[in-house]
């Protein structure tokens, strides 16, 4: 945060380039949404990277993260309380080119698109001895389909366009989450600077409700805006799957979904995955 000769607050805000994130913060990008006093910049990068300098830089103010993540970053950020993509009995997805038994994906290796992703977390509370390489999360889907490697575990909107080059489903994890435990699989949220203040934090953190708010009031015009980030959906594609992950639950988590946070966090202490423990706590 800068504070300029005319006493405006800058908040850098990142998040990743994708078709949901784009449509929750259209209010924030374009304007549509403004806070007296605030300045808000938008860095776009993709979720490892954000995780990996919110851990080791905390250098923006506001930054999308994955809930796996959010123990080693926890001394310097906590949680807003809205803006978080959350599975409803869905989410990231092993798929493969031919179909497998559930329990014969525990034995394959799989490509996952980072260590850090919550996608990780929930397949390595699924399988814990299972083998894994990091891939860019968008060159997991042609790895798999050309054979490199035998399953991918995908995130982002390679969960609606997998079939597309000739891919099945073997194992859905936010389905396999609420059978484990009947509760939603929390993803990603946003996570701001404790240095910022209390008063700062709660400013931007409504100043981002807002931003969702005004997206979902005006639909059309945020999902126009959002379609640039859309990678390689069309209109309806791209209209359900900010659906899925940008919602009522994305202004307000509820407590089965903060609930879900935690449980998730604290499987991953306990099974020895986190080797620090969270304390989650949220801004407003």
């Amino acid at each position: 945060m800068t504070a300029s000769s005319t006493a405006i607050k800058e908040i850098s805000i990142a998040h990743s380039p994708d078709s949901d994130d784009a449509f929750m913060f259209y209010g924030l990008a374009t304007n549509k949404v403004r806070v007296p006093g605030f300045k808000f910049t938008h860095t776009l990068t993709d979720i490892e990277t954000l995780n990996h300098r919110a851990i080791n830089e905390a250098f923006y103010d506001v930054t999308a993260i994955s809930f796996h993540a959010y123990p080693y970053l926890q001394d310097n950020y906590t949680l807003m309380s809205c803006g978080g993509s959350v599975g409803e009995g869905y989410g990231p997805m092993v798929v493969s080119s031919r179909k497998i038994l559930r329990n014969e994906v525990k034995k394959l290796r799989i490509a996952v698109p980072g260590t850090l992703t919550t996608a990780y977390l929930a397949l390595k509370l699924f399988a814990p001895d299972i083998e894994t390489t990091v891939v860019p999360f968008d060159k997991i889907i042609p790895a798999v389909a050309a054979g490199e490697f035998e399953a991918g575990l995908i995130i982002h909107e390679g969960q609606l366009t997998y079939a597309n080059d000739g891919l099945v489903k073997l194992l859905d994890l936010g389905q396999w989450w609420r059978e484990t435990t009947g509760l939603p699989l929390p993803l990603g949220g946003n996570a701001i600077r404790r240095s910022l203040g209390a008063q700062t934090m709660l400013t931007t953190t409504n100043a981002l409700r807002d931003s969702i708010q005004h997206a979902l009031d005006n639909r059309d015009a945020a999902l126009a805006y959002a379609m640039q980030f859309a990678r390689d959906l069309d209109t309806t594609l791209a209209n359900r799957f900010v659906g899925m992950y940008v919602n009522d639950r994305t202004l307000n988590y509820g407590e089965d979904g903060k609930d879900a946070i935690r449980k998730l966090l604290e499987m991953g202490y306990d099974r020895g995955i986190i080797p620090v423990r969270a304390n989650v706590d949220f801004v407003g």
